[in-house]
């Protein structure tokens, strides 16, 4: 029998990835949780575990497989020994779901029991420990499929772990389809309907126009000698045929080159134009610092003062290498550029004056992180985040990436202006509802009204701790309650 199930759970986390962005079929990920639920009914640890596993291999084996690009191309490795580690990374990512179905089997007894408490619980502690645990890796957590569903109205209310226990517990009442518990099914589902019609922001202030410029330039390129002056010209040029735009924005590195180097030629100019424009510009540049140390960062220009921040959660093996001391071959092997950053203050709140209000900001990577982003608010009118997906290719992650984003506009109540240099660049709502796009691979720019608001959303008072909290209690009250008889242990 456990060798039907393990074929069936690989089938099933695979289909898992079309519950997310670019497919965004948020009720793939309800049946898919739902069948491996059912796959870990009457099984023993050892078989929750290959179960679980099985599921989180189809999963992030299809959803990350774009990493192969990234550690091919950049990575300066073989196709065949990138796809073998990032099938490795895949494995890694998977004992996660099995770590669930394992602890699930080995404590807790009552199949009903198991399925309305453990099961959602453990699946949300597990997906919040791999969002912290060696520096974190949230990607492809069940809640980012929602974002169009009516389970996004608990985002604002317990974060994307909330959305994820929301669906979890979906997922185990349909498995109690014969049982009245399975009216907790739309039950979960109207509340979080009832929820999307709250607004919980005050507008602060006029609106104000914001343009986002993509460049589209190929990573290969991107560095490239040749490139730095027609980067540049474009950017700026592009920039100035929007001059009623309040803010323009350049993604994560837009400036090819280290800010010392063009400080005079470059950016002092750029400063007074905009300056005397009535216009703010926010540009994404590598920074040194007197001691020689690089920090990928982002710099405001114009009208409302210069300022500066320093990326503060770096990319392992992309912008730092973890423990490098133990992995100095490793460091000579990935020899991407831009890969030796340090780290900006992690106790200066994320924030950059931008059209006369304070403005939460990040680079890339950083979006992905709920609890950081919130760390801007409430003093932050609106949202911005700079990046660079074009390590990715044409791949998933871009699509994917941009979701995740869309989360943290919900969760803070907040727009999100988010510039790119190969795309997916948006300007997105406190909804998390796109307004504005600009695909893959087209160069442009895109303007959009920006409203800006105060006050704060419920998550912002207890971040991703009411989730982790409630999961907690869900098991304690699952263990306490236990029925006799001894675990399985076999």
């Amino acid at each position: 029998m456990t060798r039907i199930r393990l074929p069936v759970a690989f089938a099933t986390g695979a289909v898992q990835v079309l519950a997310f962005a670019p497919f965004s079929q948020g009720w793939i990920a309800l049946l898919s949780l739902a069948a491996l639920f059912a796959l870990w009914r009457g099984t023993n640890p050892k078989q929750a575990f290959g179960i679980g596993w099985a599921w989180g291999m189809g999963c992030m084996g299809f959803g990350v497989f774009w990493l192969h690009n990234s550690i091919a191309q950049f990575g300066g490795v073989s196709l065949p020994l990138a796809i073998l580690l990032t099938l490795l990374f895949a494995a890694g990512l998977a004992l996660f779901p099995a770590l669930a179905g394992w602890l699930a089997r080995r404590f807790f007894r009552g199949e009903v029991r198991q399925l309305l408490l453990v099961y959602p619980a453990l699946w949300v502690l597990l997906e919040w420990l791999r969002s912290w645990l060696f520096t974190g890796f949230p990607w492809l957590t069940s809640g980012y499929s929602q974002i169009d569903t009516p389970l996004a109205g608990y985002a604002p209310l317990l974060g994307v772990y909330g959305v994820s226990l929301m669906l979890a517990l979906t997922a185990a009442a349909l498995n109690l389809w014969r049982s009245p518990w399975l009216l907790l099914a739309p039950l979960i589902w109207l509340t979080g309907w009832g929820l999307q019609q709250i607004h919980w922001m005050t507008p602060e202030g006029a609106p104000f126009t914001a343009t986002l410029v993509q460049a589209s330039i190929p990573q290969e390129k991107k560095w490239l000698p040749s490139q730095l002056r027609p980067t540049l010209e474009f950017y700026v040029e592009t920039s100035k045929a929007h001059p009623d735009s309040r803010l323009v924005i350049w993604p994560e590195t837009a400036v090819p080159a280290f800010a010392d180097r063009v400080e005079k030629s470059f950016l002092q100019p750029l400063d007074t134009y905009f300056r005397d424009q009535g216009q703010d510009l926010l540009l994404g540049i590598p920074v040194r610092d007197a001691k020689g140390r690089a920090y990928n960062a982002l710099i405001s220009l114009g009208a409302s003062g210069r300022g500066l921040y320093f990326k503060r959660h770096l990319v392992p093996f992309g912008e730092f290498m973890p423990f490098s001391a133990l992995l100095q071959p490793l460091v000579e092997l990935f020899a991407i550029p831009m890969s030796s950053f340090s780290s900006g203050d992690r106790n200066k709140p994320p924030r950059l004056k931008l059209a006369g209000r304070q403005a939460g900001v990040s680079i890339c990577y950083e979006d992905t992180f709920g609890e950081e982003v919130a760390q801007a608010l409430p003093a932050a009118a609106f949202l911005v985040n700079a990046s660079n997906d074009a390590w990715f290719g044409d791949s998933l992650a871009p699509h994917q990436h941009l979701e995740m984003a869309r989360m943290r506009a919900l969760e803070t109540g907040r727009y999100l202006l988010r510039a790119t240099n190969t795309g997916v660049s948006a300007i997105v709502d406190e909804t998390g509802r796109i307004l504005a796009v600009l695909p893959q691979w087209k160069r442009g720019a895109i303007t959009a009204s920006i409203q800006p608001y105060e006050g704060e959303t419920p998550f912002l008072w207890w971040k991703n701790w009411l989730a982790v909290v409630l999961a907690a209690l869900m098991l304690l009250i699952a263990y306490l309650r236990r029925e006799g008889g001894a675990p399985s242990t076999s």
